[in-house]
């Protein structure tokens, strides 16, 4: 009891990065909207096949890339996400976790349908820049190649 209400807490401490999900039209989308099924080129891997053109998809934390796992498999969607992803030239990435952020109403959510979401550094050799993704591992989306990024072919 004592270790969740000092999670209860810390989540909500965290609105400071708050996020509302919006779509184009401006209408809300909390939750899952995913509309097509995701393949996966091995088990540690998506195979990814829509580029975004959406420049703040996944740059943005109104605008994460939503993994999923709602079955505990939060963790790893989101490596198989940014695993699926070469740099622009087919370079391979490289990624590490930067911490949470940013709490959010889901229904998805573990405690009182809050969620937090996650910040990848993700970077590849001879890349100008860092690049930072916002992952959301408690709601299903269409999973796209962000701007910038291309996907892995095998």
């Amino acid at each position: 009891m004592k270790k969740t209400l000092i999670l209860i807490s810390c989540i909500s401490a965290i609105t400071a990065c708050s996020v509302q999900k919006t779509s184009k039209t401006g209408e809300n989308k909390i939750g899952d909207t995913r509309t097509t099924k995701v393949v996966s080129l091995d088990d540690d891997t998506y195979k990814l096949s829509e580029q975004s053109d959406d420049q703040t998809y996944g740059y943005d934390q109104k605008n994460p890339i939503k993994v999923g796992g709602k079955d505990g498999s939060g963790p790893k969607n989101e490596r198989r996400f940014l695993n699926a992803l070469t740099g622009p030239g087919g370079e391979p990435v490289k990624y590490y976790r930067r911490g949470s952020c940013c709490s959010f109403k889901t229904p998805n959510g573990f405690i009182d349908n809050m969620g937090l979401l996650d910040r990848y550094a993700v970077y590849w050799e001879g890349g100008q820049d860092t690049m930072t993704l916002y992952l959301n591992m408690y709601d299903n989306g269409d999973l796209k190649i962000p701007v910038n990024f291309k996907a892995k072919s095998q």
